[in-house]
């Protein structure tokens, strides 16, 4: 009984404040990350620092809370980002004039065939999934309050075969 008690005094702080499991749900995220593969989410880090681009985050669907989705941080608060069909482009005070932000995790046909400009506020970011034409992101409903953000995927423990470490911008 005593293990058992000390077992979750462990364990139950852990899942809920510092990683949680989560199970990809679609294709939006292919060819990183499949439907049905069982990821750890740090939930400790945003509280140490801001989510960086180029991370793959969990968060509340802003439309239903009680949903859950998975998507790629590609713009940041305060910045201009353009989403063309022919490369995603990024204007901030450090880049004035712009840059067209290089995707290597996109599938080499995973071109983004639509067209929307975001001017972000101080705690908005843009997100989009790795599989642009199965995804619905912020192309569809819009920028991304850093509120609805639970955190960033960290570990793949499911397929064995694809066990570990999940790589970080």
């Amino acid at each position: 009984m005593r293990l058992t008690l000390i077992a979750a005094a462990i364990a139950i702080p852990i899942r809920y404040f510092i990683a949680q499991p989560f199970i990809v749900r679609g294709p939006s995220m292919e060819p990183n990350y499949y439907d049905r593969e069982y990821l750890v989410i740090d939930e400790l880090s945003y509280f140490f620092r801001e989510p960086q681009r180029g991370e793959v985050i969990v968060f509340h669907y802003p439309l239903n809370t009680r949903e859950y989705f998975i998507k790629r941080i590609i713009g940041l608060p305060g910045e201009t980002v353009e989403v063309k069909a022919d490369g995603i482009y990024v204007t901030n005070s450090q880049h004035p004039d712009g840059f067209r932000l290089g995707e290597p995790y996109l599938a080499p046909d995973g071109l983004t065939r639509s067209s929307v400009r975001f001017g972000l506020g101080p705690n908005e970011y843009v997100v989009l999934g790795d599989n642009r034409a199965k995804s619905s992101d912020s192309r569809s409903w819009g920028a991304l309050g850093r509120k609805f953000i639970t955190g960033r995927a960290i570990f793949r423990a499911w397929p064995i075969q694809r066990f570990g470490l999940l790589p970080q911008p």
